[in-house]
């Protein structure tokens, strides 16, 4: 197991890493049977951002705007992150024909980090770098892996803090209700 390096405190992730390890056991299992989406009252607006993938690629939620997004905070160094990454992938697999987001937020890996843990386990969404952690900062969450799933509309309105088996019909069904219903003969552009 890595030690909390300098780097972590440095960039504002020791907090993070600890509320992770001091979570309730949920965050660190995936087959657990109260697998679930914690409403968020009144649906706030989801803080946008403007970030990079590991190829310098621009990434903002604004352009998800008008389809519902999975908004998953993880990190190479965090064991419970890297054991939902498998089940991540499987969702977007899963809802990518159905207009459905999966965008996973790196917090304060560089893009050497990264593309060592797609050695192992690649994927295929969007992985933006919040290498100083300040989205994370923007957003409710008291640890990783934190995921929160946002509306069409831009709002935030469940978080799942701990890992989760992304590919679960009924957590994927919670997603899929908040699709829009578009007029007969209407596509939405998506990037």
């Amino acid at each position: 197991m890595r030690r909390a390096s300098p780097r972590l405190a440095r960039r504002g992730l020791l907090p993070l890493l600890l509320a992770g390890l001091l979570a309730p056991p949920l965050t660190g299992s995936l087959a657990t049977p109260e697998q679930s989406l914690t409403p968020i009252p009144e649906r706030p607006v989801a803080p946008d951002f403007d970030l990079k993938d590991p190829e310098g690629r621009p990434q903002r939620l604004a352009d998800y705007r008008g389809r519902p997004v999975i908004l998953n905070f993880w990190a190479t160094w965090c064991p419970p992150c890297r054991e939902e990454m498998p089940s991540i992938q499987r969702a977007y697999e899963t809802l990518a024909a159905e207009d459905i987001a999966v965008v996973a937020i790196s917090v304060g890996d560089d893009p050497q980090d990264i593309a060592a843990f797609l050695e192992d386990e690649p994927v295929d969404f969007a992985l933006p770098m919040d290498t100083d952690s300040k989205v994370a900062q923007r957003y409710p969450m008291k640890g990783l892996p934190t995921t929160f799933v946002i509306d069409p509309e831009g709002r935030l309105v469940y978080s799942a803090m701990g890992s989760r088996a992304w590919d679960d019909p009924k957590l994927l069904d919670q997603v899929r209700a908040l699709k829009p219903t578009t007029a007969p003969g209407s596509t939405p552009g998506r990037p």
